[in-house]
């Protein structure tokens, strides 16, 4: 009788379980996804090399182009035994880092600046999107002659592209904020430093943060683009030479190594967003 009188009396109690227990299911079925998600990733690419490499086997395909994957990772299992790959490998990730973070806040300020200032996103609207449709290999001699050719040009190859990519990005965020909210901030005497620090800027929050995301893969563009032009060391520059030498392997190799290190940053690069998200 005084069990039946406290469920009675505490109904609230049943609700907050019930949902619990809707909530555990939840995230049974996200970790279920998650899990059958990543099996399926992981079958596709493990099916795509066993492709590869039995058409590499039984020449199906010229293997003097497009090699297999054994005789590709016994390449860069060479390099990294002679301690050639490291040099290669941590140059093209320094200026890769170097460009995505400084394409990422010169690329935020700009925004930043354009949203501030009505009459000037006005005047440098058009100049931005001719810039953005412009081809960046075609600036690369431009850096070269600017800067030499070393690490200070190709990271500028890589602003080149990351910065307008982000400034685009996080303008778009800042008026696609909504109006009601900016006209709530003005209503109690808020100044335009008021709405962006109140308003603007948190609501963008998350699309900033997911311009990081973007600009992992600019980078990596831009720096192998750089690459190409000028460097004597990095990854771009390996490719380059496995083709001036016709060594595919060496070329194939080198992209492998492009895509681990950039899935790696990519990774990186969430983890953080989701800390930050979180945390907000």
């Amino acid at each position: 009788m005084s069990e039946r009188v406290s469920s009675r009396s505490n109904p609230g109690s049943h609700t907050k379980d019930w949902l619990q227990t809707l909530y555990q299911e939840y995230q049974h079925r996200k970790r279920r996804t998650g899990r059958v998600v990543l099996f399926t990733q992981l079958s596709i690419l493990i099916g795509l090399i066993l492709l590869w490499e039995i058409a590499g086997r039984f020449k199906w395909i010229d293997v003097l182009i497009f090699s297999y994957p054994t005789k590709v990772f016994a390449q860069i299992w060479k390099d990294v035994l002679s301690g050639e790959l490291w040099p290669h490998l941590g140059t093209t990730v320094l200026e890769t880092a170097a460009g995505f973070l400084l394409g990422t806040l010169v690329g935020t300020l700009l925004a930043v600046l354009i949203w501030w200032s009505p009459f000037l996103s006005k005047v440098l609207d058009p100049y931005m999107v001719v810039f953005n449709s412009m081809p960046k290999v075609a600036l690369g001699p431009i850096f070269i002659v600017l800067f030499g050719g070393g690490f200070t040009a190709i990271v500028m190859t890589t602003l080149s592209i990351t910065v307008i990519i982000t400034t685009l990005v996080v303008n778009s965020s800042f008026n696609e904020v909504d109006p009601n909210l900016v006209k709530v901030v003005r209503t109690f005497g808020g100044s335009r430093k008021d709405v962006f620090r109140q308003v603007i800027l948190p609501a963008s929050f998350p699309a900033i943060v997911s311009t990081l995301k973007v600009n992992v893969g600019m980078a990596w563009v831009g720096v192998i683009v750089g690459e190409f032009l000028v460097a004597k060391e990095g990854l771009g520059y390996l490719i380059i030479y496995g083709f001036q030498v016709f060594n595919f392997t060496l070329v194939l190799s080198s992209l492998v190594i492009i895509a681990i290190a950039a899935t790696g940053m990519y990774q990186l690069v969430v983890y953080i967003e989701h800390r930050l998200l979180r945390e907000r």
